[in-house]
């Protein structure tokens, strides 16, 4: 199926009518703006690590869903970084914010039966601090950290591990992500994709990784996860 950037979210008829139980989330840029911390974490670490001159931020960001590690591997910076980036992102946690719709879309999922879990780039512990530090930690049966699985993404293992946790089958669950790693990760576990739109991210990167639906806003995600049967 093509996708098409329009207003509304778009999703193949299969996806609209499938037998839901799950919803796997990536967290940075669907579930919370972490961005505007992200960039200034990331600045502190490259100047104490690597020295003088603009940080190269939104290369960085291009790897979102990755794991910190990985990135600077990719990208050919030190792994050093990582004990500042993280040490900063601590202490600026409290400037995160919940993305508008979050809160409800969680809610109303949890109200139609789905069980919920976190598949994050982040290292697990560092995800659940967040996640408790903004009082949404409760509507997650699991979140789960790059650090916690052999291969993170785009490797599927993060995405088969929450299935596994969360004990429903591939085709009973859809990841949400707002990065082709994201999507390529749910692709492999087996799992139905849908591609985050409302942190603005490179939508034609996005949409190229082949999501099975497009939101535009947290809460088109309901029109694919309706009330399970008997809950």
């Amino acid at each position: 199926m093509t996708v098409h950037s329009t207003d509304r979210s778009v999703a193949p008829a299969d996806l609209l009518t499938a037998h839901r139980r799950a919803v796997v989330f990536d967290l940075d840029g669907v579930i919370v703006d972490s961005f505007p911390v992200m960039r200034e974490a990331f600045a502190v670490a490259y100047q104490e690590i690597v020295g003088d001159g603009p940080a190269p931020f939104e290369e960085y960001v291009r790897h979102q869903g990755r794991y910190f590690p990985d990135i600077m591997r990719i990208m050919g910076l030190p792994l050093e970084m990582e004990e500042p980036f993280v040490r900063e992102s601590y202490r600026l946690a409290h400037r995160v914010e919940v993305f508008d719709g979050v809160l409800e879309l969680l809610l109303t999922l949890r109200v139609r039966g789905l069980r919920l879990a976190v598949a994050t780039g982040k290292a697990g512990d560092r995800a659940r601090s967040l996640l408790d530090g903004l009082g949404l930690l409760p509507f997650f049966a699991h979140v789960i950290g790059s650090d916690e699985v052999a291969a993170p993404k785009p490797a599927p293992d993060i995405v088969l591990r929450a299935l596994e946790l969360l004990d429903v089958p591939p085709e009973q669950a859809i990841m949400v992500g707002d990065a082709p790693t994201d999507l390529i990760s749910a692709r492999d576990a087996g799992v139905a994709s849908a591609a985050a739109l409302w942190v603005g991210p490179d939508e034609e990167e996005l949409l190229a990784a082949g999501p099975g639906a497009v939101l535009r806003r947290p809460a088109d995600l309901l029109a694919l996860c309706p009330a399970v049967p008997g809950d």
